[in-house]
């Protein structure tokens, strides 16, 4: 039984009901003490045992309920996840959960024995077709993350309600202003100034618009986010701007634009529907335009390996989502939009930092968020989330960078192939 004894089942069915497998918990158990014996880590174990490398001072995972391991052992990539949502498990007194997992990061690809990497298709689940990008789904995608409540992303983000990267200079520099300054580099990449004609591709809550209508351009934002259409209306108008905020999806987009600029959209997109990205930019953009973009990045050998398959942060967070790698990035770039990529910016460190700041603030104002209806399950999920991305960017297993991209000589363009 999960140690997290109330649990909605109407809402939380995986979490609720733990799954029965002695022989795959057994082979879990089995793996866990092969992947973690070298860590630099301690893993306590229901019973009293212990596992791991660590000395004095180094993370402590504690291992609460033996449901663990029939988790892990049905799902690993998914299981891992829930069991944190169902309280299975918890990071050590005194141990950062992000600290904690940055551990495990580093030997990602590693954890698993080769021996058993060539079974992972044949447990691993497939990303449902239910998640696809075409029209209607990029709308309910969207719309089961960007719209769980404008209220829950105000009580971790800072006034510009910007929810990226943002641009540090020093470590205890104001979240706030450091979001300002990689807006102000995005905008300079897509050379955005007095009378630009500007389209936004994703509006988040409309920092990057108001910022943009400052510097004396014409901004159209698309968005498939009602609730972020609204707010963002609200704070542009509020801020005294002129700028157009619109629930259309990117593809529907008419007109043609000296700048195109899209922050940690494309994410959101679906390998399938990257080309088409690419494309819809290209026919977009007038002679001479710039189109800049934020993106989070992974390594090309690990995006090849698991772009099929269906993790938790798919399954809990972000449905139909796909980090890109800068390979996969100019590729399919320079094949289906006649890009390349003139200047890179990259903010991978300052990421970790972002997300710890958010991280902080979330689980500071837990009262807040519980008051706004989301129970503690959900709670456990984002805080996992949230460390879970941390971790990613100090381990540098994912990265985030700052594009510059302009049109160029399509020969020898590489054609990618999402299958």
């Amino acid at each position: 039984m999960s140690s997290l004894r109330l649990v909605d089942a109407e809402h939380w069915p995986r979490v609720a009901r733990t799954p029965y497998s002695p022989v795959r918990a057994a082979a879990a158990r089995l793996i866990l003490r092969r992947a973690v014996r070298d860590l630099p880590l301690v893993v306590l174990l229901p019973g009293g045992g212990r596992v791991g490398a660590g000395c004095a001072g180094a993370p402590v995972m504690e291992i609460v309920a033996e449901s663990f391991f029939h988790r892990i052992g049905a799902d690993l990539k998914i299981g891992f996840g829930e069991a944190y949502m169902a309280g299975d498990w918890r990071a050590g007194e005194g141990t950062d959960l992000a600290e904690l997992l940055t551990v495990f990061a580093r030997e990602l690809t590693d954890l698993v024995p080769p021996a058993l990497q060539r079974f992972r298709k044949l447990i691993e689940q497939r990303m449902p077709s239910s998640e696809d990008n075409d029209r209607e789904g990029a709308r309910s995608n969207i719309a089961r993350h960007y719209d769980l409540s404008n209220e829950l992303f105000a009580t971790f983000l800072d006034e510009t309600m910007s929810y990226s990267s943002a641009w540090f200079e020093t470590q205890d520099e104001d979240l706030a202003t450091a979001q300002r300054r990689k807006i102000d580099g995005v905008l300079d990449y897509a050379g955005v100034g007095e009378g630009t004609r500007v389209l936004e591709i994703g509006t988040g809550w409309g920092q990057l618009a108001i910022q943009a209508a400052e510097r004396g351009a014409t901004v159209t934002s698309v968005t498939l986010s009602a609730e972020q259409r609204d707010l963002a209306r609200k704070r542009i108008a509020e801020a005294g701007v002129n700028a157009e905020v619109e629930l259309r999806d990117y593809r529907d987009v008419r007109g043609q634009y000296d700048a195109v600029v899209s922050v940690e959209m494309i994410e959101a997109v679906g390998a399938q529907y990257w080309p088409a990205y690419f494309a819809t930019i290209d026919r977009l953009l007038a002679p001479g335009g710039r189109f800049a973009l934020q993106s989070i990045t992974m390594p090309h050998d690990r995006l090849l390996a698991t772009r099929h398959a269906q993790g938790w942060i798919h399954q809990y967070i972000f449905p139909g989502g796909l980090i890109p790698s800068l390979t996969a990035i100019e590729q399919i770039a320079g094949a289906a939009g006649g890009l390349e990529i003139a200047h890179r910016r990259d903010l991978g460190p300052a990421y970790a930092h972002t997300l710890r700041l958010w991280r902080d603030r979330f689980t500071d104002r837990a009262a807040e968020v519980a008051n706004l209806g989301f129970d503690a399950v959900f709670r456990r999920m984002w805080e996992f989330y949230l460390a879970y991305s941390e971790a990613g960017f100090r381990a540098g297993y994912l990265g985030v960078s700052q594009l510059a991209l302009v049109r160029k000589d399509l020969t020898g363009a590489v054609e990618w192939r999402s299958e």
